[in-house]
């Protein structure tokens, strides 16, 4: 699934083609959106932004209308000079917003949708997000209340990856951050101080910013899908087994990570 990284990527693509610019054509090939009007509820308005928090973007309209995305495991974004070849097939397309200079492509959804903005404050989906990881001000105040409130017999790597306590984060840089600040992701949450809860996520935010400068995944991952290798710190063997109620595979070095 796209992780935090990824998605603030997108943004910071996507921005400067799209705010304070009116799309000349909106397109919606998505059968599903064939009758939802996007196209004529959004003509002549000027993009006022575009943003993240967490795994969530928001276009946003002038007149008070936002689309929505989360990518979940398919979707993607995609920004390209008018006229260029896209990434993946146009019948892959959800949306399409066409500018003088450049297109913006949506593919493969799966969460896409035309919202107002009172609507983006009050859903429960996104009201009750947590912090932004990826935020300029990250809030580790609001973190650590969002965390030590919920079930404290729960696995840290499992907390983690709660959009409730921290947004943003996914299986990768869950496992990479643990990793970076040798905290045994399978501890429970009493049994993690403040500071070694903030350690490990100040090490998945350093590796997420890496991630967006550098435009893509990580090119060295630590123990991120390398079960059964050698660890690069101890040289003990890295573990992986499903974590938590949806058993999301975590991988975590036994030797070291304590």
């Amino acid at each position: 699934m796209p992780e935090g990284d990824t998605i603030l990527h997108a943004v910071r693509q996507m921005a400067p083609v799209l705010a304070g610019t009116v799309p000349e054509e909106i397109l919606t090939p998505q059968p599903r959106h064939a009758r939802d009007r996007w196209p004529g509820r959004l003509a002549g308005r000027e993009v006022r932004a575009v943003d993240a928090h967490g795994k969530h973007l928001f276009v946003r309209f002038d007149g008070g209308l936002t689309i929505h995305s989360h990518l979940r495991m398919t979707g993607a974004w995609g920004v390209y000079a008018r006229g260029a070849r896209w990434r993946r097939s146009p019948r892959r397309a959800w949306l399409v917003l066409r500018t003088s200079g450049h297109e913006v492509v949506q593919f493969d959804g799966p969460v896409l949708e035309l919202m107002t903005d009172s609507r983006t404050r009050f859903d429960q989906r996104l009201s009750g997000l947590g912090p932004d990881v990826l935020a300029d001000e990250f809030d580790a105040g609001r973190f650590l209340r969002r965390l030590r409130e919920g079930d404290p017999t729960r696995g840290l790597g499992e907390a983690l990856l709660d959009q409730r306590n921290l947004a943003g984060i996914g299986n990768v840089w869950k496992a990479e951050g643990c990793w970076e600040a040798a905290i045994d992701p399978w501890r429970t949450v009493a049994g993690v101080t403040d500071d070694e809860a903030l350690a490990v996520v100040e090490a998945a935010r350093r590796g997420m910013l890496a991630s967006v400068a550098g435009q893509g995944f990580p090119e060295r991952v630590r123990v991120y899908d390398r079960a059964g290798r050698a660890c690069p710190r101890c040289g003990g063997r890295v573990a992986a087994r499903g974590q938590g109620d949806d058993c999301r595979t975590t991988f975590w070095c036994p030797g070291c990570q304590r």
